[in-house]
């Protein structure tokens, strides 16, 4: 028998959107703020006794713990998600996050309590990637699990728009906090506050969050068929195929993105020796133009279909890799921002439709699971390894080809997409179809 579509109102549909995309705004900003203390304060805070530029390399790898831990996260969260409830699940990633990061503003630095302070770093850098490892996906599905089929890729975006608010609030947060203080204020505690008043974010967010209900996609599944017993498993046995080829697509957005509001920063100031706050700036604008793309890509893909929104975008992005650093190597501010902008502009188009597509591939039982590993397998692979390399391939060969790695990684979830079926008209409580057309 066919299943019937969830009747949820616009108005319970809009609590969902603001409970999805609250949550990720909150997380999204305590893992962001990490990454920026990491930039500017961690080295001489936690990690003094290596040096100055062993400081900033250890900092960065602090960075690629959360990465390591995103795909565990997924695994884990995934498992009581697909057993206990979304709701449920996502409460415990907000406390998770909210926890570690309030954590780290109240840490004693390694002068106070030596090499047992970086060991601790560490630590809650993990906790704070195994809770984003399973928050995105919980988001995600809360929405697309409760919206209309003719505007699942529409609500299904708030849980990605979440993230790229919490990264320009983040940055607008550590902006301002630099610009109104002096540096000695900075790193002596200034930097402190951003991780500390997460815990209000988190308050509020908690609030939304316990306001909603289970998605009702859900709760049939458990009344008519029970949970999984092991979700991961019967996943990997059932959809394997769809788990490895949708690894595979959210590759060069991870990678696009993490190189505009990440590496392009560095690379701004310390290569194109343009003004820190200028960078800064774009960065923030970069970050504003990558939701609005997310907003037109996931609209879009209620019109065409999501594999024709991502195809394109991935096609486009081929391209672009290869003529970004030529264009940012001019050192102006407008080719910088030119190049900033547009790169998250690629990549936030193909990234809207990818909170209703990725979803739509898989069956209610373990769809949490294999969701969420598929997205932070993605992570990994765009988001953790072009950064390490960047500064490598460009020192040793140039900007150009690095863009020609960034290519392959176009190609690679250009090809992805291509192989995994069209899912706009999916039912979200029927079990996944296999073939490919």
């Amino acid at each position: 028998m066919a299943a019937t579509e969830p009747q949820v109102t616009n108005r319970t549909m809009r609590r969902i959107a603001i409970a999805s995309g609250t949550g990720t705004v909150i997380e999204y900003y305590d893992f962001f703020i990490f990454a920026t203390a990491a930039a500017l304060v961690f080295p001489k805070v936690f990690f003094p006794a290596l040096g100055s530029a062993a400081g900033v390399v250890a900092s960065f790898a602090t960075l690629g713990v959360a990465f390591v831990a995103r795909p565990v996260g997924s695994v884990l969260f995934g498992h009581f998600g697909d057993r206990l409830g979304r709701k449920r699940t996502l409460v415990t990633t907000l406390l998770v996050m909210g926890l570690a990061t309030a954590l780290v503003g109240l840490m004693p630095t390694a002068e106070q309590i030596g090499v047992t302070a970086p060991i601790l770093i560490v630590i809650l850098r993990f906790l704070q990637g195994l809770a984003v490892g399973g928050e995105w996906t919980g988001a995600t599905l809360m929405a697309a699990e409760s919206a209309p089929k003719a505007k699942r890729g529409f609500w299904s975006m708030f849980g990605a728009l979440g993230g790229s608010i919490g990264f320009v609030l983040a940055s607008v947060t550590f902006l301002i906090i630099g610009e109104t203080m002096s540096d000695e204020t900075f790193h002596s505690y200034g930097w402190r506050i951003p991780f500390i008043a997460s815990l209000l974010l988190i308050a509020i967010g908690l609030f939304v969050r316990l306001k909603i209900d289970e998605t009702p996609v859900f709760k049939g599944e458990v009344s008519q068929r029970g949970t999984a017993r092991a979700p991961f498993v019967e996943a990997l046995k059932s959809q394997p195929r769809e788990i490895a080829f949708a690894s595979g697509v959210l590759v060069m957005t991870f990678a696009f993105y993490y190189l505009a509001v990440g590496y392009l920063i560095n690379y701004g100031t310390a290569v194109l020796k343009l003004p820190r706050t200028t960078v800064l700036l774009i960065g923030i604008a970069a970050g504003l133009v990558f939701g609005l793309a997310i907003v037109l890509g996931a609209a879009y893909s209620d019109r065409v279909g999501r594999k024709k929104v991502i195809v394109a975008g991935n096609a486009v992005a081929v391209v672009w890799a290869l003529a970004l650093f030529p264009i940012l190597d001019s050192a102006s501010t407008v080719t910088f921002a030119i190049g900033s902008c547009v790169t998250t502009l690629i990549a936030g188009f193909a990234y809207g439709p990818v909170g209703a597509f990725m979803p739509e591939l898989f069956h209610t039982r373990y769809r949490y699971t294999a969701t969420g590993f598929s997205y932070n397998i993605a992570g990994v692979l765009g988001g953790a390894v072009p950064p390490l390399v960047a500064a490598a391939i460009t020192a040793a060969y140039g900007g150009f080809a690095f863009g020609i790695f960034l290519t392959v990684l176009c190609l690679i979830s250009l090809g992805c997409t291509l192989a995994l079926r069209e899912t706009r008209h999916a039912e979200m409580s029927e079990p996944a179809k296999a073939p490919v057309h």
